[in-house]
């Protein structure tokens, strides 16, 4: 395993910081399609890069799956965004004020100590043995929206389905009231796509901000009026008592209802659209539901929906495998990336089942996991085995290149995934 202390020469523009023009774009309809190449082509050079996002925001990318496990366990790096510098401040953390100060103090946003308070706060309702228990409602929820599609000839997926089944079951794992879960608007989803200063649609993106501050203000207000034992109950109680500032209570509510929901929406398309690209192994999960956990960590690595993690930040300028990363730049890995890497995973662009060992990292590493990770697997086995199950000879109903990949820089998945079915089971 490499020391990311140690010089190996795998950035291929050097030691120095490149200049805007020699760093890596990572946008483009042709780059959220397949990132795949690129990815390959990066790890061959090394595991550092300077890459470009849309916002015009330089970021050092690491690739490699061993380059990647160090790095999301290197206690050198954090994750708190006052530890951007200058530049990264003007042009990546763009959300205006005051719901940057308001809603981004959350788990991903956090270190140790904080980190390790408020995750605890969280942990008991995520965990597996709970999941399990909600297993039968779960599959009720998956049942109820599959019911409610077409009988025959097709559907969108994503919207008759992907879009509803995660915010539905997260409603119901964090205690969110029917009332308020009806209110809310899957529109204020699309605050994790930001927009620049300048952008056409920023008065849009701004509108979603306030909209969601508002929301997240009525839940508070509701769970406050009516305590209860549920995850929403437990954190307003943490901030009446003392444990969590009003922003600290808002941002990890607004985390839930964004990052909890939003991400596995994106896995279900991601996952579909692979098995209609292999309908052998489509076909043979079908007839051998027993092969759906396996399946889903197989998916999970083969094309993860969590692309890139956020951001960290080293606190003074310092190495990281041979590359010198000013204090304040970002770093970020590319999960996808590491999950391709040959080097871990043999003959790593084949769906392989039967895989093992596959300790991919599409949930991350290190303390930052992700602590809905068991909650997320849950639904993925649970969405794929109802489909797969209920709606016999799904396929495309469109030409692949019809399918529109969402832009955002984070993330992958489809906004759209139209289907034709024989009938619905």
């Amino acid at each position: 395993m490499t020391d990311p202390t140690e010089p190996t020469g795998g950035c291929p523009f050097g030691h120095g910081t490149p200049t805007a023009a020699e760093s890596v774009p990572l946008f483009g309809e042709e780059y959220k399609r397949d990132p795949y190449p690129l990815y390959d082509r990066l790890r061959q050079a090394g595991p550092v890069h300077r890459v470009r996002f849309p916002s015009g925001i330089a970021a050092w990318l690491v690739t490699g799956y061993q380059a990647a496990h160090r790095t999301l366990n290197d206690p050198r790096l954090g994750k708190n965004h006052r530890l951007g510098n200058e530049n990264w401040r003007r042009l990546a953390s763009i959300m205006p004020e005051p719901q940057h100060s308001r809603l981004q103090v959350h788990l991903l946003h956090q270190d140790p100590p904080k980190h390790t308070e408020m995750r605890r706060l969280v942990l008991d309702a995520f965990a597996p043995r709970r999941i399990e228990a909600l297993r039968p409602r779960l599959q009720q929820i998956a049942d109820d929206l599959v019911d409610a599609l077409p009988a025959e000839g097709g559907a969108d997926l994503v919207q008759g389905f992907a879009a509803h089944f995660p915010f539905r079951v997260l409603a119901e794992v964090i205690g969110l009231p029917a009332h308020l879960a009806r209110r809310f608007d899957r529109d204020w989803g699309k605050v994790v796509q930001p927009v620049g200063p300048q952008d056409p649609g920023r008065p849009a993106y701004e509108g979603r901000l306030r909209g969601l501050q508002t929301y997240i203000a009525d839940v508070v207000a509701d769970k406050r009026g009516e305590p209860s034992d549920d995850l929403l109950g437990r954190l307003v109680a943490a901030q009446d008592d003392g444990q969590l500032a009003k922003e600290e209570l808002d941002s990890m509510i607004f985390q839930l209802l964004v990052a909890g929901q939003e991400p596995v929406t994106n896995q279900i398309s991601t996952m579909l659209v692979t098995l209609l690209r292999h309908p052998d192994q489509l076909a043979g999960l079908r007839e051998d539901p027993a092969l759906l956990p396996r399946a889903v960590e197989e998916l999970l690595r083969h094309d993860a929906a969590f692309e890139l993690t956020t951001w960290r930040f080293f606190a003074v300028d310092s190495e990281l495998y041979g590359t010198r990363i000013p204090a304040g730049d970002s770093v970020i890995v590319s999960l996808c990336a590491a999950n391709r890497d040959g080097e871990q995973f043999p003959d790593p662009d084949t769906l392989d089942f039967d895989r093992a060992p596959n300790a991919h990292l599409a949930f991350g590493h290190g303390i930052h996991f992700c602590p809905g990770a068991a909650l997320a697997r849950a639904e993925l086995q649970i969405a794929l085995g109802t489909l797969l199950a209920r709606l016999p000879g799904l396929r495309l109903a469109v030409g692949e290149s019809e399918l529109r990949w969402i832009p955002a820089v984070l993330a992958r998945g489809v906004d759209r995934l139209p289907v034709h079915y024989d009938r619905r089971g």
